[in-house]
């Protein structure tokens, strides 16, 4: 698909979003520290893949209202990234 200078633009500032999250995580620093007391040096390496759809019909219209299902794990995830979620169903 392609996609505009600003959609990529506007994906490469949520791939840097999602990166200074990881590196500045608390969570991720504790554990890199845990690994280096049991001896143990460690790269880490993440791939991000970002999928876009174009919206289309009712789904691209203002005020509609649109729902994400999340599971446990998605909800583990971003809050080891601290990412916050409306977590009201």
């Amino acid at each position: 698909m392609d996609i505009n200078d600003d959609a990529k633009e506007i994906v490469q500032e949520l791939g840097a979003a999602i990166n200074a999250a990881v590196e500045s995580s608390s969570q991720v620093a504790e554990a890199i520290e845990r690994l280096r007391e049991a001896g143990y040096e460690m790269e880490l390496t993440l791939r991000l893949e970002i999928g876009l759809r174009e919206r289309d019909g009712e789904e691209a219209g203002e005020g509609g209202d649109a729902r994400l299902e999340l599971t446990d794990e998605d909800r583990r995830t971003l809050r080891s990234m601290k990412i916050r979620f409306d977590d009201a169903e």
